[in-house]
């Protein structure tokens, strides 16, 4: 069931994102969209995802919500993830819905400093940070090196996958060195296996560094929107699945 702030936040994302689309080109830029995560994945890093405004109206209203479900499932089925205090620092940030979901899941409501390399979605996550009334601010950057403030905690959302296998063993190495600090990391992809090839390797490294690794799947009510989108675009979400990362 949505509360009602998430409930409000899909009004907005609609009102947003169908005032200059019709609803047949949105599911349009979501099958090409999906196409391009599953059977085109090279194309990520130049940005296919994003090319066109029915590809970023689904990514809006499609993705996003299934991503801040399952995050919200995810961080409250964790040990201490809803106590945690501070600032979240959101790698590939996306539109700002996997931060919002961890920071007002937690007890107290968190700062959410979000990176992400297209412009488009530093935007749209600050427009997000604002209707969750978030302490929240988002910028252009690299993941790679985005700063990781003391005390600071991590959220690799649905983004280590897209990076090249020497960026990514750097941003396993500096996560690691991260949590010794103090900090925690959360590290989120989808749960079938030919999309994350490297997982076995970050599995090894977060349980030799104490850390835990689980595997998600929720039948959750989904909002009207998406579900109309899914079957509008032949994919089936009846049942949101992913898997984690806990440091």
């Amino acid at each position: 069931m949505f509360d009602r702030t998430f409930a409000s936040w899909m009004s907005a994302l609609e009102a947003r994102h169908l005032t200059d689309l019709t609803f047949s080109e949105v599911s349009r830029g979501l099958r090409a969209l999906s196409s391009t995560y599953v059977e085109r994945r090279n194309r990520l890093a130049l940005g296919d995802a994003l090319s066109g405004a029915g590809k970023r109206a689904a990514f809006a209203l499609f993705y996003s919500p299934l991503h801040a479900l399952l995050i919200r499932r995810v961080v409250c089925g964790l040990p201490d993830a809803c106590r945690v205090r501070g600032t979240i620092v959101d790698l590939g940030c996306g539109t700002g819905a996997a931060g919002a979901a961890w920071a007002t899941s937690a007890a107290e409501h968190l700062e959410v400093y979000g990176v992400d390399r297209h412009p488009w979605s530093v935007e749209e996550a600050r427009w997000t940070y604002r209707h969750f009334d978030l302490q929240g601010r988002a910028r252009m950057g690299d993941v790679r090196r985005a700063p990781l403030p003391a005390g600071s905690h991590v959220l690799a959302s649905f983004v280590v996958n897209e990076l090249d296998e020497g960026s990514r063993q750097a941003l396993l190495n500096r996560l690691l060195a991260h949590r010794k600090r103090g900090s925690r990391i959360l590290v989120v992809e989808p749960l079938a296996g030919f999309v994350a090839p490297w997982w076995r390797v970050w599995q090894r490294a977060v349980q030799d560094a104490g850390g835990r690794v689980d595997e998600w799947r929720a039948r959750l009510e989904l909002p009207e929107i998406v579900r109309k989108l899914d079957r509008a675009a032949g994919l089936d979400h009846a049942e949101i699945t992913g898997r984690s990362l806990w440091l």
